[in-house]
């Protein structure tokens, strides 16, 4: 009897099944609780974002051997005045001569000969950037046309070469000025008396371990182009000879054999490529002329394509001796609009309080930051966040991160028009001691620039945060994505309430076909964004067409282009009501994957996605739902998504931007597609994730929103 029992109780007892892992039952509970996770993260993320202009660091020294300003400034006013003699015959010549940019090619070229360096002529062509879909992601000269170009586009740099002493020639240093050898510009003449100081105190040195290369890059197709040729040939080698007969061709034709002369100088000028050794570092100096300056303003560009920056070693030389050695005043670029915002100085106050009291309570709490601080530092944080996020170089350095050179823009604003000659050579004189200050530190590095970072954002010339800092707002903001969209698809496949089992709520009633329909919509609508990134190629070849016009074509062809897909994928069946959870689900996970892998490729252009499209996709439901509510909660998150739809379409989100910074007036619709057009012109990859990211997912959320259910 006992016997039977035992056996009644055992079947009766339900087998034993092991608990799972820790990691498991943490997932569970964080999907079950995403409303709560998401609320806490994207508000968290928010908040980290705005904090960064407190959490910015002082910049420093990584790099022991860079030693900046340990050595006095060897220039001397022989220099000074050989500087302001070349920058007088420079501009003596008659600008409107025929023959006035060759005589001035041959009078800088006699300078540099006389100082016994190694002296050419670089021949380039110009070319336009243009738009590629089959070179969109290849080497910087692949989408460059091979076509005969006419003789008027060709231009010719003039490169200097300083031979190392102590060096076997295997790595370089390289200084570059634009100058416009047409034309006769003041602030152009003084940055080559700048470089020509510098130039010829290096040629005396016996200290240099590595070469010096002064590229005088021909300006008049722009700067960019110039330095990009030259680039390219130094560093690419030419198999195919038709440019280079092309070039010499017109260059015969223009008389340009007057700079094949011989040379009066101690060394002959040579008419063939010449190389040094691989690049350390460079520097491009510039010398502008801006009203109402109160003191000399060394300003610095460093943001390069697709957001690539210089190893921030580099800028922190610059600042220190620029500072600390030549007293200029350094500014980096920022957004002057967010000087203006009341809300921001009422931020800034807010912290500013925060940090007293908390360091009224335990003095070591040192994170209070004063209300003109932080607004600046929101400023520049905001303009150096931008200006990656647009991929488009600030500068001709830009060209230098194609090949992996360590590079920024130096220019300097001299307070007042120097009219008297004392002035203008101190001014010479402090300029080219900052440059020879720099090189001075990068000659003194054994290996490439690697001790500090590459990633990073400014808020200051001499305040960053570095990428460990920034990442955080990022995490957090898209760390719900993926949590939300377990969840919708837990809630849109549960089986129904008649027939679930109370103890079995975990079980999920899996039916893929639901998923595959939501995927194979999903995957629609991101086939239409390829097809809408690749219009604008055609459009372009419109003749005669305006921006405007390009605008409105593309947007036709666009919304055409989708009724169609539209049309040609829908089921011919009755769609289900209700189930518009597989497709949040499935956008939610497409969003955080296009999210990644920006944050790869260009992380401020993810951030700034990342603040637009989390919320956008987070909060939306089909309107019908909430209308049918008729709650004040249910009203608000209608106007809550309405909003939110419309600024992240991408035209409209670049009209609010554009009016905020500059003023709502004088708007026009092409200004979008030039926009555009400069992205794809410079092979950005805002590009690709505008239309093959941002637009689809936006789409998708607008499906959600208008869902029949």
């Amino acid at each position: 009897m006992a016997k039977v029992e035992k056996k009644e109780v055992a079947a009766a007892t339900p087998p034993w099944k092991p608990k799972p892992r820790p990691i498991v039952r943490l997932g569970i509970v964080l999907i079950s609780h995403s409303l709560l996770v998401s609320v806490v993260c994207c508000t968290a993320g928010i908040v980290a974002l705005f904090l960064l202009p407190m959490l910015a660091k002082n910049t420093y020294i990584s790099e022991n051997a860079l030693m900046p300003g340990s050595a006095s400034s060897m220039l001397s006013n022989h220099d000074i005045s050989e500087a302001e003699r070349l920058a007088k015959d420079l501009t003596s010549l008659n600008s409107g001569a025929a023959d006035a940019g060759i005589e001035r090619r041959r009078v800088l070229a006699k300078y540099l000969s006389d100082l016994g360096v190694e002296v050419g002529y670089h021949k380039f062509q110009s070319h336009q950037n243009q738009f590629h879909p089959l070179h969109f992601f290849s080497s910087p000269d692949s989408g460059l046309s091979q076509e005969n170009g006419s003789c008027s586009s060709y231009g010719i740099n003039v490169v200097g070469i300083i031979r190392a002493p102590q060096a076997d020639g295997k790595e370089a240093i390289v200084l570059v000025t634009p100058f416009n050898f047409r034309k006769n510009s003041s602030s152009e003449a003084l940055s080559i008396s700048i470089g020509y100081a510098v130039f010829s105190l290096l040629s005396r040195v016996s200290w240099l371990a590595k070469d010096i290369i002064w590229l005088v890059a021909d300006s008049q197709y722009g700067e960019y182009a110039s330095v990009a040729s030259w680039l390219r040939d130094y560093h690419i080698p030419v198999f195919s000879a038709s440019s280079s007969h092309n070039a010499d061709s017109c260059f015969e034709g223009n008389n340009i054999n007057l700079l094949r002369e011989e040379s009066p100088g101690r060394t002959e000028i040579s008419s063939g490529f010449r190389r040094a050794g691989t690049m350390a570092a460079a520097l491009v100096l510039k010398v502008t002329d801006v009203k109402g300056q109160l003191e000399d303003t060394l300003s610095v560009y460093a943001e390069a394509s697709n957001g690539q920056m210089p190893n921030l070693d580099l800028i922190n030389v610059v600042n220190y001796l620029a500072v600390h050695r030549q007293g200029l005043r350094v500014k980096v670029e920022k957004f002057l609009s967010v000087l203006t915002w009341e809300w921001i100085w009422m931020l800034g106050d807010t912290l500013n309080f925060i940090g007293k009291v908390a360091g009224s309570l335990n003095p070591e709490w040192k994170f209070g930051i004063s209300t003109p601080d932080y607004v600046e530092g929101t400023a520049t944080l905001a303009s150096s966040l931008y200006r990656q996020a647009l991929g488009i170089p600030t500068g001709p350095h830009g060209a230098f991160r194609d090949f992996q050179v360590d590079a920024i823009t130096l220019e300097i604003s001299p307070k007042v028009v120097y009219t008297n000659q004392g002035r203008r050579n101190e001014f010479i004189l402090r300029s080219a001691r900052l440059i020879e200050g720099v090189v001075r530190s990068v000659n003194n590095l054994l290996e490439k620039f690697h001790q500090s970072f590459f990633l990073y954002l400014l808020t200051s010339p001499a305040k960053f945060v570095s990428v460990g800092v920034y990442m955080i707002g990022f995490a957090l903001l898209v760390a719900p994505l993926p949590l939300v969209a377990a969840s919708l698809y837990v809630d849109a496949n549960k089986p129904e309430p008649s027939s679930q089992d109370p103890k079995q709520k975990l079980q999920i009633n899996f039916k893929p076909w639901k998923w595959l329909s939501a995927a194979k919509q999903v995957f629609t609508v991101h086939a239409w964004g390829v097809f809408v990134s690749l219009l604008p190629y055609f459009i372009s070849q419109i003749p005669n067409s305006t921006p405007a016009a390009h605008s409105i074509i593309w947007f036709s062809l666009s919304t055409f282009g989708l009724l169609v897909l539209y049309l040609i994928t829908k089921s011919p069946s009755k769609p289900q009501k209700g189930k518009w959870e597989n497709l949040k689900s499935v956008t939610i996970s497409a969003v955080f994957i296009g999210l990644l892998l920006m944050s790869v490729v260009n992380f401020a252009t993810a951030q700034i996605g990342a603040l637009v499209l989390v919320p956008a996709c987070l909060l939306a439901q089909p309107l019908k739902l909430d209308i049918r509510t008729a709650s004040l909660k249910s009203f608000l998150r209608i106007a809550t998504n309405v909003f939110i739809s419309f600024v992240a379409f991408p035209p409209a989100g670049f009209f609010i931007l554009k009016g905020v910074n500059e003023g709502f007036g004088n708007m026009d619709v092409g200004e979008f597609w030039t926009w555009l057009e400069s992205l794809w012109a410079w092979n950005s990859a805002t590009y690709i994730y505008i239309g093959m990211v941002h637009l689809p997912c936006w789409v998708l959320c607008l499906q959600i929103l208008l869902h029949s259910c």
